[in-house]
């Protein structure tokens, strides 16, 4: 937030993402307390280099971080960045904390204990995805992101109105009842989303690629996420619109 008051220089990676200092000081700061917390436990961050899938696959547990999401959006102070920790287990996202600093707000769920979402400080609220919505379907869309596949879907869907967000805000939106639906038919990581999807599992959600099944985490050697829906009105069939 230090960095957000004032000027900062916007550098771009080898794929043209913007980079700030801010995510290289978030990395640094969450990456040393995790270090301190659970030594036995490694991190895999954006910021960080990634090991080899030959040394990953071995990982029965590891903290899968984005240390500041939405980097687009933190450039224009919109607020609609976040900070992403998650920690994963078995491939699946077991625990995941989502902090919005602008905001002030915190989501933060596990697979066995709910989910919660805390405000300025505040008590934790425990929040639960919308089922049954009666009104226009609900769909979170990117705001800095958006494509002809989504729209395409979108046309299929019928009776719809959009709910923009950014970051990773998206999921959490959908996990306390805001929105229904947040298809993701475009490029993602795994970093960009473990937090969130296990805040929205936590609140009832799902999160499917298109084949129905669920979305896993250090599978495979690339980090690149297939194309996906978080879904929190669950007594729909999201996927017959693909």
């Amino acid at each position: 937030m230090e960095i957000y008051g004032r000027d900062f220089n916007v550098e771009h990676k080898d794929d043209k993402s913007p980079l700030t200092e801010a995510d290289m000081a978030s990395h640094r700061h969450i990456a040393a307390a995790l270090g301190e917390l659970t030594p036995d436990i490694p991190v895999l961050s954006e910021e960080s280099g990634v090991p080899d899938f030959e040394e990953r696959r071995h990982w029965a547990h590891y903290w899968l971080i984005d240390p500041l999401d939405g980097t687009k959006e933190f450039i224009k102070r919109n607020g609609e960045f976040t900070v992403n920790i998650a920690l994963i287990s078995g491939h699946q996202a077991v625990l995941g904390v989502v902090y919005a600093p602008a905001r002030g707000v915190e989501y933060y769920g596990t697979a066995t204990g709910g989910a919660f979402k805390v405000s300025n400080g505040g008590a934790a609220q425990s929040i639960r995805v919308s089922s049954g919505h009666k009104r226009a379907v609900r769909v979170v869309g990117s705001r800095s992101h958006r494509g002809s596949s989504l729209d395409a879907y979108l046309e299929k869907l019928g009776e719809h109105e959009i709910v923009p967000m950014g970051s990773s805000l998206k999921f959490c939106v959908v996990a306390e009842g805001g929105a229904d639906v947040y298809p993701r038919l475009g490029p993602t990581n795994e970093w960009d989303t473990a937090a969130a999807h296990a805040v929205l599992t936590a609140a009832g959600g799902q999160v499917v690629e298109t084949d129905g099944t669920e979305l896993r985490y250090n599978a495979k050697a690339e980090l690149l996420n297939p194309y996906f829906i978080a879904i929190g009105d669950t007594c729909r069939d999201w996927l017959r619109h693909l």
